[in-house]
């Protein structure tokens, strides 16, 4: 039985006649089988190959394999195919099939071809082989192999150039020339075709045509690829434009030795080629200055060095520049005098035949050493058809670097060569390209990385113009600088993206990487089929390895930024590490000491980890390696989320950061299974690190899906309340499922997390549905359950800090949960509510004693538990409770000591918070160098690139406003209060609103704007009275009315009309009176509301007298604040109206 592969499968008996197959499945099998005669295929290979990648894949894939086998031996006979372990072998050899056949005949002609031999001969053998192609491209009937019958489709088009040469060498040009111009006009940059026709034409006596047809080659070289001809095409060239007798340059054939010469007409011999046989290469070498180096190092100091690194990485070209510069060969005392030469390994199939593809590449089929005796002659003739001993033979007296070009599919043959030359060829260094080591004592391994991102970037600049002119990276820089980011800095993927700019945009190709195998097919057409699309280049490296890999490396894409071995492992299996091993060695796995601990690390570039998914996808296995995956990084989060507040602290937030990816796909994919335990669990192991990296956003986003999974465990509006009964039981103390009241608690949980990291305005905060459902949170709690003592169930208390009118409720129900945590022996969680207590009372100045001495109990008890975020809080806790008392001094030492438990931590949001807190104290210090120091610290925070989106930068802000308008630089205070007040549109940071407007009605007070300034001071009144500013700032309706003091005083000063004048000035007293009546108990006025009274009074006596200051201020003193809100809108409406009607206020 002989098999046809070349084109649509077909199976012959011996008698020539065609066995009746059926569809394109049987087809398909036949030809998997016949690829690999009397060899082992594997149940899973012939599934991959004959389905292909489609979403049709059998449900049942042996037994649909078995059904295609039973069908093919019922048409071939049941001997034909036998079963062995976990596959089929067909009984063939491999002269039965035509492609093996094609091969061996294609071989032999160019072999008797480059020894000068018979032509006829071997044109007879180039016949019978190109007579096996039936029509059609290689393996039709398979979905997946277009790269490898492009592949073969090329060694089909090197037997059609060697058998005209060989009808050259018969004295047969004319006859050649037709199939020449068809050949020629299908591949026009094709040189050695090219070649050929010229010769032809010289031959047949039609030099003129030659020499119109070297021309249009040279200009197409010119325009299509910036290059000139080759040193062949130009020798031939210059032949035939002289006058004499000279031998052409021969022509190359498909086996890489040479036609025989051609005589013509005499002309100038051209320089003497190097020795070796790398070509010129016809685009920019772009980058790897430094790895050149590194290797002509290696090459000076070990005879195999081998670059090492994944598909697409450019191993190929660093080598030959490399080689090329390590070479030198125009140097006095070359390293390499008898030259480098690079053998490429990739289209070998055989490992059998790789000396002979060595042996080709070296242009060395006839060289056999021959000394002077007729014993010598003989010995080497015995030896002359063994293509290992000639090769030896050739290398064995010669000083040259060899280049060994892609030798992952046989590494083993390929080591075996390395070995036995090295150890016989002592003049001889051998570089080598692939994707594994080689394996061989001495070897010299060189890593390959991706491009650096600045060098991808140069690369697509380069490549991009090539394809369109005058395209810039400058353009789209964003874009342009994702696609690198993207490719993983692979020189051939950013140069088949590059390749699509003739007809996309950068941004239309950044946007369609997420089907990147698709997108990128657009390669060079002289490359090996591999090396044309992505797709092709990681199949290369997924054909090469065995089934175990496979599935190991398919399991590895359900990790997100890398993972440990321990994780590995879990998703992987037992073997992890064995596998892991080899596919690094493979160039598929990235292995990488972690920052900080050094562990292993392992992950995929993003292409090879899209490949990978898209290969899980098609197997069964996806649904189990995603669940292994969530719990093993659920278990990591839920156990690892206690030792984030202890003294494993900074290890364990490392931990969680280096893993944060996983973390978040584990929450992403159990949100999207629906399954509420696993992401209930997540989201409150992940709440701390969130809090701790001020990752407000994911808290937000997360809790939201989390909460979306469940009905409201508060209730829906109109249903009574259900009390929370005691659980005292955490929701991350055991692994899912959870049994009925923790799984309540934790719904109510993480709508109480997703409460305080949501940003709310006003608007939404104070909302009667709002309101609503605030009451019914505080309904459900009560300071005694073990929950409300714990986060986040303690967070309970700020709904109850947003829907109280007075303090005591709110100091009630924090003094007992204090009590409470005393009780029930909860360490960290009585240290957590003695500073949310020092917090709340540091606001309320007549608190301030009493938040002192809590802020340091928290302190005590969260450094003895080694919690430093915890103890930079409490710290700040009482900074601020020293700062309502004006003790400055010790609320900046207190300030600096947070910052150093925040730097242990690399908390940028909470140093920053710090720091701005810190520079507030200082400005208040009778110093100017100390206050200079504090506008230093002020700008550092809003210089800082991620400055504008911390909480801090509004607080620094307004204090450096402050600062600068108390220096004499209004102008550039109000810019910050500006920018402040654009910052408070956002969000919960609505009580900066009323705090700004009241701070630029201070600015328009001291540049004398004091109608601007009413205006600005009766808006920020407005705000200040509003629920959530008043409960964070309870001081600023009084600060606001001091502020509208000044603009009256101001207002009355430049009045023409007495009477009106002393009006506005005895409202200005009243004002400032019932400023000092509204203010806190225990209160301490800050420098610069000290500054503002005094500026308002000093006015106002300029218009009044004692006695009339005195009337009014008494006034004043009586004035509740509702009341004297009324007197300033009053007298804004005034200004308005006036203004409104082109006059000025009237009244008294």
């Amino acid at each position: 039985m002989r098999y046809q592969i070349l084109g649509p499968a077909r199976a012959l008996r011996d008698d020539g006649t065609a066995v009746p197959l059926g569809g394109p499945r049987l087809r398909a099998a036949l030809t998997v089988l016949a690829l690999r005669p009397g060899r082992r295929v594997s149940v899973t290979a012939l599934v991959a190959e004959v389905w292909g990648n489609t979403d049709r894949l059998p449900a049942d894939a042996p037994a649909a394999v078995q059904a295609l086998v039973a069908r093919l031996r019922r048409a071939l006979g049941r001997d034909t195919i036998t079963s062995v372990d976990g596959g089929y072998v067909l009984a063939a050899a491999p002269d039965d099939v035509d492609l093996y056949r094609f091969e061996r005949l294609t071989a032999e002609g160019a072999r008797v071809l480059a020894d000068g031999g018979d032509a006829a001969k071997a044109a007879a053998l180039l016949d019978d082989a190109l007579a096996l192609w039936q029509g059609g491209p290689a393996f039709a009937d398979l979905p997946e192999r277009a790269a490898d019958a492009a592949r073969w489709e090329a060694r089909r088009l090197d037997a059609r150039r060697a058998r005209v040469a060989a009808a050259l060498a018969l004295g047969r040009a004319r006859e050649s020339l037709p199939e020449l111009a068809a050949l020629c006009e299908a591949h026009p940059r094709d040189e050695p075709l090219q070649a050929l026709r010229l010769r032809a034409l010289h031959e047949a006596g039609r030099t003129a045509e030659a020499l119109d047809a070297y021309e249009t080659v040279r200009r197409d070289l010119a325009d299509r690829l910036g290059a000139d001809p080759s040193a062949e095409l130009r020798s031939l060239h210059a032949m035939l434009l002289g006058t004499g007798d000279a031998v052409v340059p021969p022509v190359p054939n498909a086996g890489g030795a040479a036609a025989p010469p051609v005589r013509g007409p005499a002309a100038p011999p051209p320089p003497p080629a190097a020795g070796g046989n790398l070509r010129t290469r016809l685009t920019s070498f772009v980058g790897r200055e430094a790895d050149i180096g590194a290797i002509r190092d290696d090459l000076a100091r070990a005879r195999l060095v081998t670059l090492l690194g994944p598909g697409g990485a450019g191993k190929t070209r660093l080598s030959q520049e490399a080689a090329e510069a390590a070479g030198n060969q125009e140097a006095a005392d070359p390293a390499w005098p008898d030259g480098v030469w690079m053998a490429e390994l990739a289209p070998v199939d055989d490992p059998d035949a790789v000396p002979d593809a060595v042996l080709t590449a070296l242009g060395a089929r006839q060289t056999v050493l021959r000394g002077a005796g007729a014993e010598t002659m003989r010995a080497a003739e015995r030896h002359a058809d063994d293509p290992l001993t000639r090769l030896t033979e050739h290398c064995a007296r010669r000083r040259m670097l060899l280049l060994l070009d892609n030798c992952e599919h046989l590494v083993e043959a390929a080591a075996r060569l390395a070995d036995h030359l090295l150890a016989h060829c002592p003049g001889l260094t051998i570089l080598a390209t692939s994707r594994e080591p080689l394996g061989v004592p001495g070897e010299l391994v060189r890593p390959v990385e991706p491009l650096p991102q600045a060098v991808s970037l140069r690369l697509f600049a380069e490549r991009g113009a090539a394809a369109r002119p005058g395209f810039r990276i400058d353009d789209d820089p964003d874009a342009a600088a994702e696609i690198c980011r993207r490719l993983d800095g692979l020189p051939l993927a950013i140069e088949l993206a590059a390749a699509r700019l003739r007809m996309l945009a950068p941004r239309q190709i950044a946007d369609r990487l997420d089907d990147r195998f698709r997108l990128l097919t657009g390669g060079a057409r002289t490359v090996l089929p591999r090396q044309q699309t992505l797709r092709a280049v990681v199949d290369w490296s997924w054909e090469l390895l065995h089934e175990a890999e496979r599935a190991a490396l398919a399991a590895l894409s359900v990790f997100s930024g890398g993972c440990d071995l321990a994780a590995a492992e879990a998703v992987c299996g037992p073997d992890a590490l064995d596998l892991l091993g080899s596919l690094v060695d493979k160039s598929l796995v990235v292995a990488a000491p972690a920052d900080g601990d050094g562990e292993t690390r392992y992950r995929l570039l993003e292409t090879v980890s899209e490949y990978a998914a898209g290969r899980l996808a098609a197997s069964s296995g996806r649904e189990a390696a995603e669940r292994r995956h969530l719990v093993h990084f659920r278990e990591l989060a839920r156990t690892g989320e206690p030792l984030l507040r202890g003294h494993e602290q900074i290890r364990w937030i490392a931990r969680f950061q280096r893993e944060y990816e996983n973390l978040r796909t584990a929450l992403r994919r159990a949100v999207a299974a629906g399954d509420e335990h696993e992401a209930l669990c997540l989201v409150h192991s992940l709440a701390w690190y969130w809090q701790v990296r001020d990752l407000r956003g994911d808290a937000r986003h997360w809790t939201s899906a989390a909460m979306a999974l469940s009905e409201d465990p508060f209730g829906a509006p109109g249903d009574p309340v259900v009390p929370a009964s005691p659980v005292y039981e955490r929701c991350t103390d055991a692994p899912p499922p959870m049994r009925p009241e923790v799984l309540q608690e934790a719904r109510r949980g993480v709508r109480v997390l997703n409460l305080v990291s949501m940003n709310h305005g006003a608007d939404t905060w104070f909302t009667p549905e709002t309101k609503q459902w605030l009451g019914r949170v505080v309904a459900t709690y009560r300071p005694e359950l073990p929950q409300a003592c714990r986060t986040p169930g303690s967070l309970w208390i700020l709904a109850l800090l947003m829907t109280t009118d007075s303090d005591e409720p709110l100091r009630d129900a924090i003094d007992r949960t204090v009590d409470a945590c005393r009780a029930f022996g909860y360490e960290w969680e009585l240290a957590a509510a003695l500073e949310m207590r020092a917090n709340i009372f540091a606001n309320h100045a007549h608190w301030a004693g009493d938040a002192r001495r809590d802020a340091e109990e928290s302190l005590e008890i969260f450094v003895r538990l080694g919690d430093a975020y915890e103890a930079a809080e409490a710290l700040s806790a009482r900074g601020e409770a020293c700062e309502r008392v004006g003790d400055f001094a010790r609320a900046a030492d207190a300030y600096r000591t947070a910052m150093e438990h925040a730097a242990k931590l690399d908390a940028r949001a909470q140093t920053m918070l710090l720091r701005a807190r810190l520079a507030g104290a200082l400005i208040e210090f009778d110093d100017d160098e100390v206050g200079a120091e504090g506008e230093a610290l002020l700008r550092s925070v809003l210089d800082d690139p991620e400055g504008p989106r911390l909480e801090a930068a509004p607080a620094a802000r307004m204090i450096l406003g402050i600062r600068l308008a108390r220096t004499g630089r209004p102008a550039e205070a109000r810019e910050q209060f500006d920018l402040l007040r654009g910052d408070s549109d956002n969000g919960n940071l609505m009580v900066f609103d009323g705090i700004s407007l009241g701070l630029l009605a201070w600015i328009s007070n001291l540049e004398g704007a004091y109608a601007e300034g009413l205006d600005l001071g009766a808006r920020a009144l407005e705000r200040s009275c509003e629920g959530l500013s008043l409960l964070i700032a309870p001081q600023m309706p009084a600060v606001q009315l001091m502020t509208v003091a000044g603009s009256l005083a101001g207002l009355a000063t430049a009045e023409a009309d007495a009477a009106r004048g002393e009006a506005l000035a005895s409202d200005a007293a009243r004002l400032v009176a019932a400023y000092a009546a509204a203010l806190p108990r225990g209160y301490f006025v800050t420098g610069n509301e000290a500054e503002s009274r005094d500026f308002a009074v000093r006015l106002a006596r300029t218009v009044l007298d004692d006695t009339a200051y005195g009337s009014a201020y008494a006034e004043g003193g009586g004035l509740s604040v509702h009341e004297a809100a009324a007197l300033v809108y009053a007298r804004r409406d005034q200004y308005r109206q006036a203004a409104t009607e082109g006059g000025r206020a009237c009244g008294p």
